[in-house]
């Protein structure tokens, strides 16, 4: 069995519980994803199987889409709202333009960090592994792109967001940046991919709807590229 299955992933599970289910569901050995979700996450996961699983390179390179919320004054020490929050002190009174001016600096070519909390390999250690010991250490800046960041909605302390980005961009860090340069703190609490390059939420089957298939059903809904 070969192709491409588009699945919304529900909240609470990782991107690899979501594989796991899909071998175990219909006996696949080959399957793989284009694209990490963090388990609080919601949204388009591409999954590839059979010799798709080849194409993860190409897939991962596409740009993404989100809808996204933060928080401000606080911060996490994960970048989410799942977990340690620190509430700040800080003045949150921003009117609409001050926060709209910030958003504005984040668009187009930036340098990021990846957070603490994140797959990125410093020395042959993840950075998480080094972050659940309580070590912080020194993170070369990437490279991201973001195309698009607009505000659909203000009700401070919560700013709501959407915005499309190149592969390797962490909203969580981009919501940590923002809280950052307004100086008071800010940290995601939802977040929903809406596209992962050509396949968008619209055509993404929910688990409960593949718990009902059969090995047929999955093959009669496998996109063929």
């Amino acid at each position: 069995m070969d192709g491409i299955l588009v699945v919304n992933k529900p909240q609470g599970m990782t991107s690899h519980d979501v594989v796991d289910f899909i071998r175990r569901r219909f006996s696949i050995k080959k399957v793989g994803h284009a694209g990490t979700l963090d388990p609080m996450a919601t949204g388009v996961l591409v999954m590839l199987i059979g010799k798709y699983t080849k194409s993860s390179n190409t897939l991962l390179a596409e740009d993404k889409e989100y809808e996204a919320e933060l928080v401000l004054g606080g911060t996490s020490d994960t970048g989410d709202a799942w977990g340690n929050i620190k509430a700040s002190d800080k003045n949150i009174s921003f009117d609409e333009a001050e926060i709209r001016n910030v958003f504005n600096k984040f668009l187009g070519e930036i340098d990021q960090h990846p957070p603490m909390y994140s797959a990125v390999k410093v020395n042959g250690r993840k950075l998480y592994e080094l972050a659940r010991i309580g070590l912080s250490v020194d993170r070369k800046p990437r490279k991201i792109v973001i195309n698009r960041l607009g505000i659909s909605k203000i009700e401070l302390p919560r700013v709501s967001f959407e915005l499309t980005c190149s592969k390797g961009t962490y909203v969580r860090q981009l919501c940590s940046d923002i809280g950052e340069a307004l100086g008071c703190g800010a940290y995601l609490s939802r977040l929903n991919r809406t596209r992962s390059g050509r396949f968008a939420i619209d055509k993404a089957l929910e688990l409960d709807t593949l718990r009902n298939f059969k090995a047929l059903d999955l093959e009669e809904r496998l996109l063929i590229l």
